[in-house]
């Protein structure tokens, strides 16, 4: 007897015990989801509810954040805003940051990407080790080298100066981006390049006019990751900024503000700082978050 021509019995007793089966796996799946959702609702309430609370306490009086911490604002108050830029110089901070990320961003993705396409489109001797040597940079943290980074920059002659702050932020940011850059740029199609060389496109022109456009998703994702790493850096302008507070950072302008208050207590101002602050890096992630997404995705396609 065939298959085909298998009782119908048969079939259904064969269904029977595969009724089980199905439904214990549907039920360990709606538990794995269930636990899934569960752990990314506790993490969103995690990150979510202390910038919350961070916002309503800017517009509350120094009173209503000690009696009332977890309550809703009498009112909108945004004297604590004007309070904090003015007064505690949350907006030159705020320029200086501005400033130095412009400047060392620019200069973190030019380098290297054109760093990451030699390596990833070119062959020559040494590739592999400088290409290590590279990505080698990640695997130490910015404080282990603090002391020797001091006596480099002090000797240059760039201690307390914004292109010092700019060269050791763009040193900092390099590995990852070179890292990052590298693995995208091995995903982009050769034969659009060797198509833009036939037709007597130089390297030059074919870097600029034709690889960077198509790595754009790539160069995004890194840009804003490499963004935020420098607007919240706080351990590199606190050692090589000492002095002259007019060119403070956000971080160091922040921390002058909460430990300058001794028993005044202007958490409002404060506050209102911190929310400050924190409004461009929660810009630029609403802004891209699609970038961010797809040239994660992009990478790791061909």
């Amino acid at each position: 007897m065939t298959i085909l021509d298998r009782p119908a019995s048969e079939d259904a007793a064969a269904g029977e015990r595969r009724a089980p089966r199905d439904r214990a796996l549907r039920r360990e799946i709606g538990v794995a989801n269930v636990f899934s959702h569960g752990f990314l609702l506790l993490w969103g309430a995690l990150t979510v509810l202390p910038l919350l609370w961070m916002l309503l306490s800017s517009f509350k009086s120094d009173a209503e954040i000690l009696s009332d911490p977890w309550g809703l604002p009498g009112a909108l108050r945004f004297e604590n805003w004007a309070r904090a830029w003015t007064e505690a110089h949350i907006g030159r901070y705020f320029l200086n940051s501005a400033i130095v990320v412009a400047g060392s961003l620019t200069l973190t993705m030019l380098m290297g990407a054109t760093a990451a396409y030699v390596f990833a489109r070119y062959e020559f001797r040494g590739r592999q080790f400088f290409y290590y040597l590279f990505v080698g940079g990640m695997m130490f943290p910015a404080f282990l080298a603090l002391v020797p980074l001091f006596f480099v920059v002090r000797n240059a002659g760039l201690f307390g100066t914004w292109t010092g702050l700019i060269l050791v932020y763009a040193a900092y940011s390099l590995p990852f981006t070179v890292f990052f850059l590298t693995a995208f740029f091995r995903t982009l199609p050769t034969t659009v390049a060797e198509a833009a060389l036939m037709d007597g496109c130089g390297h030059f022109r074919l870097f600029f006019r034709v690889m960077l456009p198509m790595a754009r998703p790539g160069l995004i994702s890194v840009a804003i990751f490499n963004f935020l790493s420098q607007w919240n850096q706080f351990i590199l302008p606190q050692v090589l900024m000492q002095g002259d507070d007019s060119k403070w950072v956000l971080a160091q302008g922040l921390t002058a503000l909460a430990v300058s208050q001794g028993y005044q207590g202007d958490y409002s101002g404060l506050f209102a700082g911190l929310t400050i602050a924190t409004l461009p890096v929660l810009a630029v992630y609403v802004l891209f978050q699609r970038q961010v997404q797809s040239g994660l995705t992009a990478g790791q396609l061909k």
